[in-house]
């Protein structure tokens, strides 16, 4: 090898030794640079975006024959933070601002705590956001915003409830959700009261032929039968979806299945429910249809529509799927289609002699030995909360009709709000 070619390597050698002290020294350099000022500060930023506190967002409401309307508004309202804190307001609030409640402070509480998209409920809260209710919201249990619908909340006085938390512009707003209010619902049961006291010769498909025209009837004696507005609900694929879980079992999850009509969704619905989850790992729940219905418990009833009665049911945390429609009699071919490994049934319901029937809806399950009657921790059926509209019917009648003006301004002024 000539000298040119040993004077020709040893600079390659010495630009790759040079190269390499380079890098050393560059990857020396930046370690000492990060674990200074600028490398704590990146630690911390990275520990404080790990540990940032959750937002927290309060809504408050009467939540009275709670219905898929409430459960929608708090579905939104847990969408604009991570926790949703729910004030269920108190039994003397709702009389003082609205007049008497038809299910007391304990039911409410119970349908509250069931609805999946609440973290933690405040028993007892004000009607109004007060200055002093907002700065405990603030500083005890850390609220970032308080929520409400866009329907308009005024008290008594003329005053706007939420003031005080629009003034802080800590305030959101969401979107109402059309086709029902707990003022259209015990309209529906006055209405049922109204066409069965009147007279008996009217024909019985007419409450629901009203239902479906959004208007109450008008008897002979010329009044009508409910100033509130009839539900115009409208299903969509969109909202049961957004209700669902979207959840399947697993293969070797021990399914339970429970039904029944569902109807104006109460606390007793939800406790039933609550039992026979824990007797699996996945409660499928049956809706029957509003033919089924009608032809088991009358034909003034369901109050509420098949549609309006799943949505109910899928906000519950304690259902994990609904069949929309499910036949009246658990068929072989169904408990094998769907896996269940338990039929469950409450011992309070609107009908306890099923199996003295010529033709027991259970009869199957009963013969696989996988049907359980479970003891219901309430004793309140649909029956109970229309018993309660009745027995205090004049006063519903008149909270009525002073929430049908608010509602009648409501919907007149009201323009498209962008939202689901």
């Amino acid at each position: 090898m000539g000298s040119s070619s040993v004077e020709s390597l040893s600079e390659k050698q010495a630009v790759v030794k040079w190269v390499v002290g380079v890098m050393i020294v560059g990857v020396s350099v930046l370690g000492i640079y990060l674990s200074g000022p600028f490398g704590l500060w990146k630690k911390n930023n990275t520990s404080r975006r790990r540990n940032k506190r959750p937002i927290r967002v309060y809504m408050d409401g009467c939540f009275d024959m709670m219905h898929y309307g409430h459960c929608n508004a708090l579905r939104q309202a847990r969408a604009l933070g991570d926790q949703l804190i729910v004030g269920v307001v108190s039994d003397d609030e709702i009389i003082a601002n609205k007049g008497p409640p038809v299910t007391p402070l304990h039911e409410r509480l119970i349908m509250v705590n069931a609805v999946k998209w609440v973290d933690e409920v405040i028993p007892e809260a004000p009607y109004a956001i007060t200055e002093e209710f907002m700065k405990k919201l603030f500083d005890e249990y850390n609220i970032d915003y308080i929520i409400h619908g866009d329907d308009p909340c005024v008290l008594p006085d003329g005053t706007d409830a939420y003031a005080h938390a629009k003034k802080a512009g800590r305030y959101k707003q969401i979107k109402r959700t059309e086709g029902v209010s707990s003022t259209d619902i015990v309209g529906r049961m006055l209405l049922c009261v109204r066409e069965r006291t009147i007279t008996d010769t009217h024909n019985h498909s007419s409450l629901q032929r009203q239902f479906s025209n959004g208007r109450g009837q008008k008897f002979d004696d010329g009044v009508v039968a409910s100033g509130t507005r009839v539900s115009h609900f409208l299903p969509t694929s969109r909202r049961i979806v957004q209700f669902s879980n979207g959840r399947s079992p697993g293969p070797d999850a021990r399914i339970v299945y429970i039904d029944g009509a569902f109807d104006l969704f109460h606390a007793g619905h939800v406790e039933i429910l609550r039992l026979a989850r824990a007797r699996g790992d996945f409660l499928l729940v049956g809706i029957h249809t509003d033919q089924t219905v009608s032809a088991t418990r009358g034909l003034h009833r369901p109050i509420m529509s098949l549609h309006e009665r799943s949505l109910s049911v899928l906000a519950c945390r304690y259902v994990d799927e609904v069949i929309i429609g499910a036949p009246w009699e658990v068929s072989k071919d169904m408990i094998t289609t769907f896996n269940i490994s338990v039929v469950a049934h409450g011992t309070c319901a609107e009908n306890t002699d099923f199996q003295k029937e010529q033709a027991n809806p259970y009869a199957v399950p009963i013969s696989l030995g996988i049907f359980q009657v479970l003891d219901s921790p309430l004793d309140i059926t649909t029956t109970t909360i229309i018993r309660r509209i009745v027995s205090n019917h004049e006063a519903y009648q008149k909270r009525n009709e002073k929430k049908g003006e608010s509602e009648k301004k409501y919907y007149e002024s009201k323009t498209h709000v962008s939202g689901d």
